[in-house]
């Protein structure tokens, strides 16, 4: 049995339609829209997804630059994805970076400010 670190993941939102609208330009794939308790999500819900999580909005959460990391699969090619970052609300904060023989990441801001890692093999 195979046993990962990260099972979950969730990005605060203050304005979740606004959240939904950069994540599915910026990815590229639909996201569910899904009420939970006292928050509201888009959840993540890429093709074969092992690890999946959600852009939430409720009184527990709070954007930021300063928390964890989270590094999303931007797909086959960095390049595409970072190219709509700017069109929906977000900042590029670190340009496409090789890390030979891991691929690619870079790191942007989101349309609700949180900081966010994206990474693909080429």
């Amino acid at each position: 049995m195979s046993i990962s670190v990260a099972v979950w993941f969730e990005l605060p939102a203050l304005d979740l339609n606004r959240a939904q609208v950069f994540y599915e330009a910026v990815l590229g794939f639909p996201m569910k829209r899904e009420t939970m308790g006292a928050g509201e999500m888009a959840v993540f819900q890429p093709p074969g997804a092992e690890i999946k999580g959600a852009v939430v909005k409720g009184p527990m959460f709070r954007p930021s630059a300063d928390g964890a990391l989270v590094y999303l699969n931007a797909g086959a090619d960095l390049a595409v994805p970072l190219g709509r970052v700017a069109a929906v609300g977000g900042a590029v904060v670190m340009p496409k970076t090789d890390i030979s023989p891991f691929g690619f990441i870079a790191v942007i801001t989101d349309s609700e400010g949180n900081r966010v890692g994206l990474h693909s093999l080429s």
